[in-house]
């Protein structure tokens, strides 16, 4: 495995990982129901604080250091997780939560298309497909697709979290790659 660590690895782009991870981690874990009494409203001063309050202000900075990918992604995801937190709790039909759910799980598959690195890449198609498959939820009142978006949550959560820990620990952060076939080799 290449233990290079080219994109993805400033302090900005960890910090927004970190935050990112935390926030996916509880808000999954609170929608699958697997730990008795831990609900997705659970997750709301975390996704409030963390995920809405610190993700904006990472977004902020990695415009500073001119990193406009991470910026516009930190920043989107940012507000995003705010608005879900501070109207948690509101009235809104199922129709109104599933457009937000949608529209969030648009944001994210943008993030996945911007390109960056494979942990980025991955990490933001997660949470596309988590989004999109509690918008649909919503939408059509499945508690199991709840349950299948939560987990997917969690999986992106992990994937956030251990992309911030392999930029700090320098682990691998990339996949190695395949020769082309048998007897072909490498040069170079």
């Amino acid at each position: 495995m290449d233990n290079d660590v080219p994109a993805g690895s400033g302090t900005t782009t960890v910090a927004g990982r970190l935050a990112l991870g935390i926030t996916l981690l509880a808000f999954g874990i609170g929608t699958t129901g697997v730990i008795d009494d831990v609900t997705t409203s659970d997750a709301v001063s975390v996704a409030h604080y963390v995920g809405g309050v610190a993700l904006f202000l990472v977004g902020l900075l990695a415009f500073r250091d001119r990193d406009a990918v991470s910026g516009t992604g930190y920043v989107a995801l940012g507000a995003l997780w705010f608005t879900w937190a501070v109207s948690s709790g509101s009235n809104a039909s199922a129709n109104a939560a599933g457009l937000f759910l949608l529209l969030f799980a648009l944001v994210a598959l943008s993030l996945t298309l911007a390109g960056g690195d494979q942990l980025g890449q991955g990490m933001h198609a997660l949470l596309f497909l988590s989004m999109l498959l509690l918008a649909v939820a919503d939408f059509a009142d499945s508690s199991s697709l709840v349950k299948a978006g939560g987990w997917v949550a969690v999986a992106a959560g992990a994937v956030a979290w251990y992309a911030a820990t392999a930029a700090l620990a320098h682990w691998p952060t990339v996949l190695p790659r395949r020769a082309a076939g048998r007897g072909v080799t490498a040069t170079g």
